[in-house]
């Protein structure tokens, strides 16, 4: 019997790292992931998929590593050994990109730099995935191909377009097998509650119960191509399977405003008239804006094969009843942070 393959995801407590995790898992991998070391727990999107290493057939494993630190992920790729390596680790709030510019440019930037030299450092011959963000089109018009030029628009976008440029870079110069997944905006019941879409449905479970009044939101014309983040993984595992590296347009190739998304997640919650609820709070509005997001993902679907499952409006009923649900659930003491299938 056949070694599985293993696995090392950076970012791997965040919410693509679990549902790759549970993806790869799925597949038979070995997985391997790095947690930043912190004194409060940071794993709750992975904790129903650990088991204790001293049980048999145990494939889940952390360790503590760190992307601004090199010397821990050249030792871990050296003695993991992986097969794959996934670096989905990031400061990856544009919002917050702007109040913290040179902890998201190292971060995020230069945490790519040190993952892929501590590849070639190391004598690995994984393949690689880089996680990149159609945040790097910025103000390019839709849709948006591999083709467009990059625009960004944020310190965040501008960190991601040097990570896309260093894969490629670290391809062609050294012969890396690096893939870029250039991944329109992704969303589940694990994104953070501080990016605009859990912020619209955590919301609306509060306000259904009683706990909340308003919403405060900033532009609401921002137009987005959203897609479901667990169809999103599955396209980074078909970008390392790939013979030869290549980057990568993951969307919907539809596009929904801000607006939009709101008044489908409060007509689905039964709360009929959005505006009774939303209020507009200039803090919110960014320094530079990014109006319009559509993905063209006619290379994925010809090379990888790859087609999103689930659409806009199922994308909110998901979100908007994976929030109510929690959040009954929490106010009869009954609930963790995220369930086991990542609905609450």
């Amino acid at each position: 019997m056949s070694e599985p393959r293993r696995a090392l995801i950076t970012g791997i407590t965040g919410q693509d790292g679990s549902y790759l995790a549970e993806h790869l898992l799925d597949l038979g991998y070995e997985v391997h992931g790095i947690v930043r070391r912190s004194s409060s727990f940071n794993t709750a999107r992975i904790d129903h998929l650990y088991h204790d290493p001293h049980e048999a057939g145990v494939r889940l494993y952390t360790h503590y590593g760190d992307l601004s630190d090199p010397v821990s992920l050249t030792h871990r790729i050296y003695e993991l050994q992986p097969d794959e390596i996934y670096n989905l680790g990031a400061q990856s709030h544009v919002g917050v990109s702007f109040q913290i510019p040179e902890y998201t440019l190292d971060i995020t930037g230069a945490g790519t730099l040190r993952v892929l030299d501590a590849v070639r450092e190391s004598g690995s011959e994984a393949r690689i995935y880089q996680s990149g963000s159609s945040e790097m089109f910025g103000a390019t018009p839709p849709p948006q191909s591999e083709a467009s030029a990059f625009y960004p628009r944020s310190p965040y976008a501008v960190a991601k377009v040097a990570s896309h440029w260093l894969a490629v870079n670290y391809r062609e110069a050294y012969g890396l097998h690096v893939s870029n997944g250039i991944l329109f905006n992704h969303e589940s019941p694990r994104r953070g509650e501080t990016f605009v879409t859990r912020k619209i449905t955590r919301a609306i479970a509060r306000i259904r119960a009683g706990l909340q009044d308003k919403l405060y939101l900033g532009n609401l014309n921002a137009r987005r191509d959203w897609g479901y983040a667990p169809d999103y993984v599955r396209a980074m595992q078909l970008m390392v399977a790939q013979d030869e590296p290549g980057d990568f347009v993951i969307a919907t190739g539809e596009m929904h405003t801000v607006r939009e998304f709101a008044a489908a997640a409060f007509e689905h919650a039964g709360l009929s008239d959005f505006e009774d609820y939303v209020e507009i709070d200039p803090r919110y509005y960014r320094p530079t804006e990014v109006d319009a997001l559509q993905g063209d993902i006619a290379k994925a679907r010809e090379q990888l094969g790859w087609e999103p499952e689930v659409r806009f409006a199922e994308l909110v009923r998901i979100m908007v009843d994976a929030d109510i649900e929690a959040l009954e659930a929490q106010l009869q003491g009954k609930v963790t942070r995220y369930s086991h299938e990542g609905t609450g």
